[in-house]
């Protein structure tokens, strides 16, 4: 683990004065959160929440930095061979050196230590099944992002209704896009997919209705929520 570089004093009253009314600060600090895979959506979700003041961030994910995901995912070019979580965690703690980071540098496994809100950001629906047996019984909110080109569903499982309707969305690998989540991305459509689901965390911090299932397509500006 990098060592968490040395930085000026700053007053979290004025660091976060901006956004106090929309970002219950007594409910973050209460949340201890999971990012499983930190490839396009995974990264942008970490950078967002280190700067919102999450206090603690397990990091999961198998995979290291190569050319592709310089674009795509935002990583830097002196990332590359580096494990994800590793590249991911030293720019949330430049973003903010107060936070709390664990990188697990490995595959998802059942018995992991997962906090109480788990972002899930991965490009198999084998792997979301997984991950959703896991950890429904643990976590008091469950959010799923996914993206095909600049398609993007957000799904989330933080009540009753959104519990019911997450596994329906669990289809056979055979139904699934063809190919990789991954083969078609852009780094902006990742950035808009981490501020939708984002915007929905933050939405459960402030106890408001939380959409379940919400999709946009970029390309046709087309908006949909269920």
């Amino acid at each position: 683990m990098a060592e968490t570089p040395q930085a000026p004093q700053i007053d979290p009253a004025l660091r976060y004065s901006r956004q106090k009314d929309l970002v219950p600060a007594d409910r973050l600090a209460a949340c201890r959160v999971a990012i499983v895979g930190v490839g396009a959506i995974g990264r942008q979700i970490a950078l967002q929440l280190a700067a919102m003041g999450a206090p603690s961030l397990t990091l999961v994910d198998f995979d290291t930095v190569d050319a592709s995901n310089l674009a795509s995912q935002g990583y830097l070019q002196d990332d590359l061979g580096r494990p994800k979580v590793q590249a991911t965690g030293d720019m949330c703690r430049l973003i903010n050196h107060s936070l709390e980071i664990i990188e697990v540098n490995d595959r998802f496994k059942r018995n992991m230590q997962i906090g109480n809100v788990l972002f899930c950001a991965v490009d198999s629906i084998a792997t979301r099944q997984l991950i959703w047996d896991g950890v429904k019984d643990r976590v008091s909110v469950f959010i799923d992002t996914r993206m095909s080109a600049e398609v993007v569903r957000v799904l989330a499982a933080v009540d009753a209704e959104g519990r019911k309707r997450y596994p329906a969305t669990l289809f056979a690998a055979q139904e699934a896009y063809a190919g990789s989540c991954t083969a078609k991305s852009t780094i902006y459509t990742a950035n808009i997919a981490a501020g939708l689901t984002i915007g929905q965390f933050t939405k459960w911090l402030r106890n408001l209705p939380v959409d379940p299932d919400l999709g946009l397509n970029i390309l046709t500006a087309e908006m949909t929520v269920a």
